[in-house]
């Protein structure tokens, strides 16, 4: 594949990734912190929330692949083409367009299940699709973006991150793998992980957010037009891949799921992805693009989040109302059904009080009958 980055300069491959302009730290301290930070992170998210995962329920999903087929759908179908009509709608630029596009045939990224934890989604289903579209990127990734720019005057090829596609899968699968079974033999203690990973890791998410920020501070253009991109994207693939979940009559919790893991894309790999592909020069269009996109995609998340959780309050409230006043009913009911009875039993007690005389009558009876005998 060939990119025309412009018509003035030819667009020589990046044979080296410390290639980098004055002002623009990748290669330095941003690098380090997005590998290290992102790694760790990675690695301790996936093992407590593997905790969460039942071997007998992953084991359906992979049984009986639907929803993780609707995912696929989801990321290599709906994602690529969204990236690629908004970069024909808004009339990008090649180098920022080609961005986009990347950044859209990505594979789902482990920000989602984070997420999908909180909502409380299918967790068996989130990781089980995070390792396939990752599996999967290794041949899509390349199809797609071969289908999408075919269009396009390309003078350059892209490179395919494989090793950073390799290590994203040991990333996935040890960790979960042995929290799977941390899940299976000590069940009672997997819980108590799953909640301290929880808590790491939305601390982990907001320290990767605010390090981009500081350190990336050279890459950031004022561009408008790749910032609106950049908001609109996740939303796109939020509400697409909830939808699309629904229209197959996936469960809300499934609907959930797929949701997120539509519109959480894998950063770290759109970034080394260009860093392999281009020059420094053309970097300094392309890299805001996924930097915001990834700051984005975190705040997109923390909104769905709080609503969720909003609405699941609400639910709760209503709930409560409601057993609330069935309780008072119930009470008022009772005491109604107990004064009846009780009236019932003092209307019985008035129309059995006569019952005394009838012995009397009967003694006055035996009496006469006595004294006529003794007469006769």
């Amino acid at each position: 594949m060939r990119v025309n980055c412009s018509s003035s300069s030819a667009c020589t491959a990046n044979s080296s990734e410390g290639e980098l302009p004055v002002g623009l730290e990748v290669h330095g301290n941003l690098e380090l912190v997005f590998t290290v930070v992102s790694a760790v992170m990675m690695g301790l998210l996936m093992f407590s929330l593997g905790c969460s995962v039942e071997f007998r329920k992953l084991w359906a999903h992979i049984r009986r692949p639907w929803g993780i087929a609707v995912g696929l759908l989801c990321q290599f179908g709906l994602m690529p083409l969204t990236a690629y009509l908004l970069a024909i709608s808004f009339s990008l630029k090649p180098a920022q367009a080609i961005a986009v596009l990347v950044m859209g045939c990505c594979p789902g990224g482990t920000i989602s299940n984070i997420f999908t934890f909180w909502v409380e989604g299918d967790m068996d289903l989130s990781i089980t699709m995070t390792t396939c579209s990752t599996v999967a990127a290794l041949g899509m990734m390349p199809l797609c973006l071969y289908l999408y720019t075919l269009s396009w005057n390309l003078e350059q090829n892209l490179t395919i991150p494989y090793q950073n596609i390799g290590i994203t899968l040991v990333c996935l699968t040890i960790p979960v793998a042995f929290g799977i079974y941390v899940n299976y033999r000590w069940p009672k203690q997997s819980k108590i992980i799953l909640q301290i990973g929880a808590i790491v890791g939305g601390v982990l998410l907001l320290v990767v957010a605010v390090a981009g920020v500081v350190l990336a501070k050279g890459s950031w253009n004022s561009d408008i037009t790749l910032l609106t991109i950049s908001f609109i994207f996740p939303l796109i693939g939020h509400v697409t891949g909830f939808l699309l979940a629904l229209l197959t009559h996936q469960s809300w919790q499934r609907c959930r799921t797929i949701s997120l893991e539509t519109g959480a894309q894998n950063i770290q790999m759109c970034v080394t992805m260009l860093q392999l592909s281009f020059t420094a020069k053309q970097l300094v269009q392309m890299l805001s693009f996924p930097l915001a996109y990834g700051l984005f995609q975190l705040l997109d998340g923390f909104l769905i989040v709080a609503a969720y959780k909003m609405y699941k309050r609400r639910l709760k409230n209503e709930h409560r109302k409601k057993d609330t006043g069935c309780a008072e009913g119930c009470h008022k009911k009772k005491s109604t059904s107990l004064k009846e009875t009780g009236a019932f039993l003092e209307v019985n007690e008035v129309a059995v009080t006569p019952g005394p005389s009838v012995p009397m009558d009967f003694h006055t009876a035996f009496e006469s009958t006595s004294h006529i005998s003794s007469s006769t």
